[in-house]
């Protein structure tokens, strides 16, 4: 058995935190990533800062927001130079290895680094027979992409004489969209009919106008994602109703492949011994719409987007089954690991080491609000850029209409608007309450708490 704790890191893309048993056992049975949060800890309130891939991964690397890591959007490669804790922890005698989705560009500075061992898809990746990029060599797999992941890291693993601690990180493809099962899962849940969330015929009534224009409904799925189209003589409302049971049934169904394969890696885990000295962690890059607020993606700071579901195992130090609400987000994980791992980031992080919550004492200064920001301005889904910050019992959401410097990004600045959610009161969040005078004092507040975050943050655009 090593000192120092191996580390694997599974994560799967869009993969909703409702969408997984263990927070939510209305919609699917994830008996696996389950078996994780039994023997481990589930967390509640772990928070993405940028609800968008190619940034969340970039944040989860260098333990730093957007602006500090210069991925701010999808189009906006990683320089791999930075500091980073796979980079960190392989300088510091780990074996570290990425297989699967890696989504950060490629080529030159872009290419993984700070990785022994590294084999993953160009771009999003292909579901079925995906060509992998290995160390630089395109190299076609056949078989469905959950599968094969699965397979490569479960080669690698085989292959470690254990002499040094690993770090693993396995990146799923799915359940991102277009939402292609494997084959033996292509008719599962034909007979069901799933429930439609409370918030499905949201009509975004005292809300900002970034609602009402953003270009995600459950309406403006395409063929491609619902593989078919609508009966004939169907209203309105039957449409969205067909498009909403095709769309979450191929989601589920793809969810269901990746929790086999989480089995498979803790089953080996068993087998080899290595379980009691491994950090095993579970969680996706960020939330996901499924229907709430009649809407599929991300991008908003709405809670559906914004939550992260976030499972963790260490015999060693954390309690089996416990759960908690603390406030965590993607940029704490880098410094957390290193923390884990005995080592120190050679450059400040702007994350903080949640090892003591997750072993069961909070910090008495442990932060008391997230600070969050999607850069984007009317690109894809025509989301408005915004930037907010949520407490406990609040979110305040600015959506600023300005464009700034983002590449891709529209030139239309639109009209700036506030929204204002008490989560106590409308946990939902369908009730914009900035106007409302007897909220007056706590925008003033919340207003000067984001004030302060960006200042902590060191973001001044």
């Amino acid at each position: 058995m090593t000192q120092q704790p191996n580390i694997l890191f599974i994560m799967s893309d869009d993969h909703a935190a409702q969408a997984i048993s263990a927070y939510n056992k209305t919609l699917v049975e994830t008996p696996n990533i389950d078996r994780i949060a039994k023997e481990g800890k589930r967390f509640d309130n772990v928070y993405c800062t940028n609800s968008l891939c190619a940034p969340s991964r970039a944040t989860i690397l260098t333990g730093n927001y957007s602006h500090e890591n210069g991925v701010r959007g999808l189009s906006e490669p990683f320089d791999g130079r930075q500091q980073t804790f796979p980079k960190l922890l392989q300088e510091n005698g780990y074996e570290a290895a990425i297989i699967g989705k890696w989504h950060l560009g490629q080529g030159g500075y872009s290419d993984p680094t700070g990785f022994d061992y590294w084999n993953v898809f160009p771009d999003q990746g292909d579901y079925y027979d995906p060509v992998m990029n290995e160390m630089g060599e395109d190299i076609k797999r056949e078989g469905y992409a959950t599968d094969i992941v699965t397979d490569l890291s479960l080669d690698w693993l085989s292959k470690q004489k254990n002499e040094k601690p690993f770090m693993m990180m396995v990146h799923h493809k799915a359940p991102h969209r277009p939402w292609n099962p494997p084959e033996k899962y292509k008719d599962l849940f034909a007979d069901r009919e799933f429930p439609v969330p409370e918030t499905y015929d949201d009509d975004y009534a005292n809300r900002a106008n970034a609602a009402k224009i953003a270009d995600m409904r459950i309406e403006d799925l395409n063929e491609e994602d619902v593989k078919g189209t609508p009966p004939e003589g169907l209203n309105p409302a039957e449409v969205k109703d067909w498009k909403y049971q095709r769309y979450i049934k191929d989601y589920l169904r793809c969810v269901i492949s990746i929790d086999d394969n989480v089995g498979r890696l803790l089953d080996y885990l068993d087998e080899a011994g290595l379980s009691e000295n491994t950090i095993v962690v579970y969680t996706s890059d960020q939330g996901f719409f499924l229907g709430e607020h009649g809407w599929y993606d991300k991008r908003f700071m709405f809670e559906e987007s914004l939550q992260m579901p976030f499972v963790m195992r260490y015999p060693q130090e954390i309690k089996p089954g416990k759960v908690s609400t603390d406030m965590i987000i993607n940029n704490d994980f880098a410094p957390t690991f290193l923390d884990y791992c005995g080592v120190e980031a050679k450059e400040r992080m702007q994350g903080e080491s949640f090892r003591a919550i997750a072993k069961g004492d909070k910090p008495e200064d442990w932060r008391d609000a997230v600070y969050y920001r999607y850069w984007e301005h009317l690109t894809i889904h025509n989301v408005t850029a915004h930037y907010g910050v949520r407490t406990d019992r609040y979110k305040l959401i600015y959506y600023y209409g300005d464009p700034l410097d983002v590449i891709g990004a529209v030139p239309k600045p639109m009209e700036p608007e506030w929204e204002l959610f008490d989560l106590e009161k409308d946990p939902l969040e369908l009730k914009n309450e900035y106007d409302n005078p007897a909220y007056a004092e706590t925008v003033i507040e919340l207003k000067d708490k984001l004030k302060r975050l960006r200042e902590q943050y060191n973001e001044t655009v």
